[in-house]
């Protein structure tokens, strides 16, 4: 995708004339905030929630405008971007991922706040319930913290022997405890030794590469968070040079070379999303939209990873997959 065109999904309006700056004035805005950067992995979560606004009738530039923040993974960043979407009196704030959204509900109680989480969002306190959120925050969520577990398993299925495994969280994540909590759990079910790693920049990955190495560690698994899916082809990239198998929740971590993928549709929970941002803005209240849980979960493999490292992927796992990469 050009960079023009990209820069139209980030509701860029710093190059428009000004009889489009004043259409805009005249449409309702959304206040788009992210903890991450933009970039490549989030060309077709944009684009899915587009299509989603696009599905409840609003189409970008035609009548309905969109103000992006981006924290570049620098959370502290994220309590001054909402409260500036706020005074540009943006309609509906959508927060695309779990820090922004903390950052959202925090910023105001009168706004809604259209949300994407990787955890359960009862026990965040972004809302009362899933059926009946309550107040001005609703939105879709991933349940990445919860699937956790299921990859870990399928890491397991590929590598039966091993009985040393790693996990890798970001500490800086306000969802890190919770998603070594239920990876340990899940690897005691199975008899399995996790360590768990910490990474909080890109600079730290060589580290916990090395680290693996001296722990023995015979495969790994990559949580779900803003750094990591920036830099998954980095990591991607590691485990290959490594010859650590490797297992995360997006398929660009698969195409990119790491082993496996495994997770809630990202581009239809962010297509929901864009759905909620526009109902809102027909009139309809939070409070009365019910979270949206995942009901699609992907598999992918890379079957060419797989032979450089030397693995045999059980044939039924390959068949269950959504995508295979040979």
């Amino acid at each position: 995708m050009r960079r023009r065109e990209f820069m139209t999904l980030l509701g860029s309006t710093a190059a428009w004339p000004l009889a489009a700056r004043a259409q805009q004035l005249a449409m309702p805005v959304i206040g788009l905030l992210s903890s991450s950067s933009p970039g490549g992995f989030w060309i077709r979560r944009l684009t899915a929630f587009h299509q989603g606004l696009n599905e409840a009738g609003f189409i970008e530039g035609r009548n309905v405008a969109i103000e992006a923040r981006w924290a570049d993974e620098q959370y502290d960043r994220l309590p001054t971007m909402a409260a500036d979407l706020i005074q540009h009196r943006v309609a509906v704030i959508a927060a695309l991922t779990t820090q922004a959204a903390n950052a959202a509900k925090a910023a105001t109680a009168t706004i809604p706040v259209v949300f994407v989480t990787i955890a359960d969002p009862v026990e965040m306190g972004l809302v009362a319930s899933l059926n009946r959120p309550g107040g001005n925050v609703t939105g879709a969520t991933l349940l990445s913290v919860e699937v956790g577990a299921k990859r870990l398993e399928l890491l397991h299925d590929v590598l039966p022997k091993a009985t040393i495994m790693a996990l890798l969280v970001n500490p800086n994540n306000p969802n890190a405890e919770s998603q070594s909590k239920s990876t340990q759990a899940a690897a005691r079910t199975l008899g399995l030794q996790l360590h768990v790693l910490n990474a909080s920049t890109e600079h730290d990955f060589d580290a916990v590469f090395t680290k693996l190495r001296e722990l023995r560690a015979g495969a790994l698994v990559i949580v779900q968070d803003t750094l990591f899916n920036t830099q998954s082809g980095q990591l991607a990239a590691l485990s290959l040079r490594y010859s650590m198998p490797a297992i995360y929740v997006s398929r660009e971590f698969v195409v990119a070379g790491g082993l496996m993928s495994y997770g809630a549709s990202q581009s239809e929970t962010y297509r929901q999303a864009g759905i909620y941002a526009g109902r809102i803005l027909k009139g309809e209240k939070p409070a009365d939209l019910p979270v949206v849980q995942p009901t699609k979960f992907e598999l992918a493999i890379n079957l060419k990873t797989a032979k450089t490292l030397g693995l045999a992927v059980p044939p039924m796992l390959v068949t269950s997959a959504d995508e295979v990469i040979e």
